[in-house]
């Protein structure tokens, strides 16, 4: 029996090629999408999954102020002494782990590689995480300074087939040898801890005294906890610790635990790869969900469009003794075959877009995940669920012929059907205009972005190293850099204006030293200002007779000049010409006078207002910004790079973009705007489809009625009108319930950034108009091919 009805499935469909055609294709790209979704909603919400003590694992988050200040800084950044104390302290901690990631130069025999990834831990760091060592003692791997493990690729690289364990690497400008200890599996690209390189901590140097304070917080620290319901507990303990520990020391810091699996998707701090935002994740759901029902609305007009060609088959079949039970399993089979048949094609265009779709999303997904049993399992119960749903109501339709009226051609459609198809066309084209008008806007955001006066240019600016080998020689660094006419401006500065800068305390001479507010604050040297473009409204420049007044390593012999921002001078009491010439402090430790004001500038991302900034002079810098006029691009860097390797031949020559640090703080936005382009085009494709079925459909029934309407004088225009008003008027229906909908989704997407773009009406009306024209073209296709027909071949037909 079921072998009859797969038959007569597959017969019908070979008969009608085209409609089954679309079917298919229109089921396959909404299944696709889904697939592809699926696969990267899987894969960021599997993070962290292989970690053993996962559950048992928080990461520390240090929030502080001083005295006095309604501004608090907070991080995922701690001083060492949390890890040396918390263990001693607390019984819910089982052991700790501190880590921190640099850039390294790595020299073995010929290579010479600055490596991104090198990681400082302790210890504990194999014991509290689940990296597998394939050579060494996970013990004692990192018990000594300079003891480092690789990750097995790097392994090969420096070593070939050789066995690394042993064998010694110079590491860094100071030429330190570190010993391979062990060697580790690489990492997962699911997992939020990424590195090349795990190096002993105790390699860093750092003094004993650190463990005394809770400052100098440049350092992630992990807790392993004896049980995962010990988080709450220990959190509960920290308030009260911490003001016990802080008594006296004109500040607070307080210490605040997220649990290790939430990090990727639910926190504000990256860890050591970015993070994602759990609300990206349900818009992707969403809009994959959106898409796939958009498909299987398709397939319903599609398959009731040619209700009226089936209709005499399903007469002719109730008269010669078939049962609506087996009329409706045949259709239902039908609608089977083409699920069955998409979800097919579906996997196979998935696995050739799966190279375009992961540089998408910037992550590596792989097709062999596509092909696991629980994949397989998903992609097959969606299909039978589609092909229930979709092939339900055709199958319901068509089954609820009447043989007498259909054979003598009285047959005429129910206005249930077409209340619910007109409805489904509403429902497709409410969903689609929503993605378009949520993708306008979040381009109009991104837009934004790109083009907002940030109080500073990071355009043409190239940022390079800088380490201490180099300081020495800085100088002429400089000087020969800008021996090029197309290089307007070198400095040197501890961070990018992008990155923005460390954590410190300031007052002015008239507060009290135990009043302190919080400032984030910047090394840089005379040439920073004009490098970066920074807008002096009040005082001077730094000069080069400041940057050598506090160039001393004893504090003691220094004194110094500072550059503050209009909202630190707004927050020391101060207007910008008030601020010249006034005393304060930057720390207890660095007295000094302030030389100019600049206009405030976004040295954090626009999801945070801004914040006051100090600039100083001070030794400690790591990057070189080189200002270049964009003319000669090429030649420019050409240029740069033959007199980096004459001037600095102890590290390879590697360089970017200040403007691609700043798009790396947007990273999630940009990927979500460019995969709602994609997937709005997609959805209103579908959403066509699905129009030009009901269109299709409501010819047919009009045939006749087209026919007479032509013999008695109606024009092509009139007839097409008339086909069309009730489809545009539809297409209207779903643009006033989309439009309240995205505004409300777009304004709550808006509120986390702190500067955004307004929503303006021409948005809204841009989709709208946008809408009607491809509704119009759609329905236009049909309503003209039946006025064009010749009336007496319509009056003919029975």
């Amino acid at each position: 029996m079921f072998k009859n009805y797969f038959k007569t499935a597959f017969r019908n469909l070979q008969k009608n090629k085209t409609a089954s055609a679309i079917n298919i294709f229109g089921l396959t790209i909404g299944l696709t999408c889904c697939l592809l979704i699926a696969l990267y909603i899987q894969h960021e919400l599997s993070y962290d999954n292989f970690q053993a003590n996962g559950d048992r694992i928080a990461r520390i988050i240090m929030e502080y102020n001083f005295n006095g200040s309604s501004e608090k800084g907070k991080g995922n950044y701690t001083s060492v002494r949390v890890a040396a104390v918390f263990p001693k302290v607390f019984p819910e901690v089982e052991s700790a782990v501190k880590m921190t990631q640099y850039s390294r130069v790595v020299h073995y025999g010929d290579k010479l590689i600055d490596e991104k990834k090198f990681m400082y831990a302790d210890s504990t760091f194999f014991s509290v995480f689940s990296f597998p060592l394939l050579q060494g003692d996970l013990h004692t791997a990192l018990s000594n300074a300079y003891n480092v493990v690789v990750t097995q690729s790097t392994a090969k690289k420096y070593f070939g087939i050789e066995n690394p364990v042993g064998k010694s690497l110079q590491v860094g400008d100071d030429g330190n040898l570190y010993q391979v200890t062990g060697v580790m599996k690489d990492c997962l690209p699911n997992s939020q801890i990424q590195c090349d390189f795990v190096a002993s901590f105790s390699s860093l140097g750092i003094a004993k005294e650190s463990e005394d304070i809770y400052w100098d917080a440049n350092y992630t620290t992990y807790l392993l906890l004896k049980n995962k319901d010990n988080i709450a507990t220990l959190q509960a303990k920290l308030p009260a610790f911490m003001k016990k520990e802080m008594e006296g020391q004109g500040a607070t810091v307080n210490f605040y635990l997220e649990p290790f699996t939430s990090i990727h998707l639910h926190s504000d701090y990256d860890s050591f790869v970015p993070n994602n935002n759990i609300a990206y994740i349900y818009i992707l759901a969403a809009v994959a969900l959106f898409i796939l029902i958009i498909a299987c609305f398709t397939y319903i007009n599609l398959s009731t469009a040619r209700s009226l060609e089936r209709a005499k088959e399903v007469g002719v079949r109730k008269v010669i003794g078939a049962g609506k039970k087996q009329l409706f399993l045949q259709f239902l089979g039908e609608s089977a075959i083409i699920c069955i048949a998409a979800v097919i094609f579906s996997l196979i265009t998935a696995v050739l877009l799966l190279p375009a779709f992961n540089e998408l999303t910037n992550e590596q997904l792989h097709a062999d995940a596509l092909f696991s049993v629980s994949f397989i399992s998903f992609s097959f119960i969606v299909a039978i669920i589609v092909s229930v749903l979709a092939g339900i109501y055709p199958a319901f339709v068509l089954t609820g012929f009447q043989p007498v009226k259909v054979l003598k051609g009285s047959f005429k459609n129910n206005g249930s059907g077409q209340a619910l198809r007109k409805s489904l066309i509403v429902f497709q084209f409410a969903i689609s205009v929503f993605l378009i008008v949520s993708t306008f806007i979040v381009q109009q955001q991104l837009y934004f972005i790109q083009h907002v006066k940030l109080g500073y240019n990071r355009d043409h600016v190239i940022v390079l190293p800088l380490d201490d080998k180099m300081k020495n020689n800085l100088a002429v660094i400089k000087q020969q850099f800008k021996q090029n006419a197309d290089v307007l401006s070198v400095s040197a500065c501890s961070n990018s204006p992008v990155e923005g800068g460390g954590g410190f305390s300031m007052r002015s001479a008239f507060m009290p030293a135990d009043q302190q507010m919080t400032v984030t604050a910047d090394r840089v040297d005379e040439d920073y200002v004009n490098t970066v473009g920074l807008q002096i409204i009040a005082g001077r420049n730094f000069t080069m007779q400041d940057i050598k007044d506090a160039s001393n390593d004893d504090y003691q012999k220094n004194s110094f000049h500072f550059i503050i921002t209009e909202s630190a001078a707004k927050q020391l009491g101060w207007t910008a010409q008030e601020a010249v010439g006034k005393k304060m402090f930057l720390g207890n430790e660095r007295p000094g006078i302030v030389a100019g004001v600049v206009k405030d500038f976004h040295f954090e991302s626009l999801h945070t207002p801004i914040k006051p900034f100090v600039l100083f002079p001070e030794n400690w810098k790591r990057e070189v910004l080189v200002k270049v006029s964009g003319a000669h691009l090429q030649q420019t860097i050409s240029y740069l790079e033959s007199n980096w390797k004459t001037l600095v031949p102890h590290r390879p020559f590697e360089f970017h973009f200040l403007d691609e640090d700043y798009d790396k703080l947007y990273g999630s936005e940009i990927r979500l705007g460019t995969i709602m382009n994609l997937f709005a085009g997609i959805a209103i494709v579908l959403a066509c489809l699905g129009l030009f079925g009901l269109s299709a459909y409501t010819v047919q029934q009009r045939f006749k009625e087209i026919g007479i309407r032509k013999v008695l004088g109606a024009s092509v225009s009139n007839i097409v009108v008339g086909l069309s008003k009730d489809f545009i008027l539809l297409t209207c229906i779903a643009i006033l319930i989309a439009v309240p909908a995205a505004w409300w989704a777009s304004a709550k997407w808006l509120q986390g950034f702190s500067y955004r773009t307004s929503v303006t009406w021409n948005v809204f009306a841009a989709a709208a108009l946008a809408t009607i024209l491809l509704a119009v073209i759609t329905v236009s296709f049909q309503a003209i091919k039946a006025a064009i027909a010749n009336p007496v071949k319509s009056l003919r037909t029975e």
